[in-house]
């Protein structure tokens, strides 16, 4: 019995090594060379594995290459998740974590997997798949902000989707522009007016709040 628990052991450290030595090599070319230009043949070379040992764990360039992109998107939900708890005040919060986001479009390795590779290899509803769990925080952050006052009680999912598609296609244009600096300082100075006007405030700030007062007291911690 001991035998064979450590049998199987070992063959899971050695399929997690293998996988990750792959994928690892993987996403180093498609940040260097790019989704096309990379090929099987090189991310196994990279990895120092045969070819076999590749399709005995992906089935073909794009598998790999989603679960590089489903990785990365882990990665930029857990910095927003982050963001958004260190603020005491869920809707400080929400904008903290919006920034997040749009800050990693200046990331030269997210700006090249999530934004301007993904679109080509996997296609728009394979990324949407992948991002849904993304959407679904923000979703949770929204409904936070109600439970807490900071917006009124309304139908979360539209909102949601104006919100999350606007902070997507706000980091294309990041990472797009010639000035990615500036273009992230405009994204970020309007995204404080939609805030405001989602809260109903003519400026940034929470609807339970005075603009430069503390936060009611009660609030739920949100964390």
């Amino acid at each position: 019995m001991t035998t064979n628990t450590s049998t199987r052991r070992s063959q899971q450290e050695r399929t997690r090594a293998t996988t990750g030595a792959l994928v690892a090599a993987a996403r180093e070319l498609f940040i260097d060379e790019g989704f096309t230009a990379t090929s099987l043949d090189a991310i196994c070379a990279r990895a120092k594995v045969t070819r076999g040992a590749f399709y005995h764990h992906f089935s073909n360039k794009e598998h790999i290459f989603r679960e590089v992109y489903a990785a990365d998107q882990k990665e930029l939900a857990a910095a927003v998740r982050q963001a958004f708890q260190a603020q005491p005040d869920p809707w400080d919060g929400m904008f903290a974590g919006c920034r997040a986001l749009l800050e990693a479009s200046l990331e030269p390795a997210v700006r090249r997997i999530t934004l301007l590779e993904a679109p080509g290899a996997l296609g728009w509803s394979a990324m949407r798949d992948i991002q849904a769990g993304c959407k679904d925080q923000m979703r949770r952050g929204l409904a936070i902000a109600v439970e807490a006052g900071c917006i009124s009680e309304r139908p979360l999912d539209p909102a949601t989707s104006l919100l999350y598609g606007g902070i997507c296609e706000s980091a294309l244009d990041i990472a797009r522009a010639t000035d990615q600096r500036a273009a992230l300082d405009d994204s970020l100075a309007e995204l404080r007016r939609v805030l405001a006007g989602v809260s109903g405030r003519s400026t940034a700030g929470c609807a339970h709040k005075e603009p430069s007062g503390p936060a009611v007291p009660g609030l739920p911690d949100h964390r």
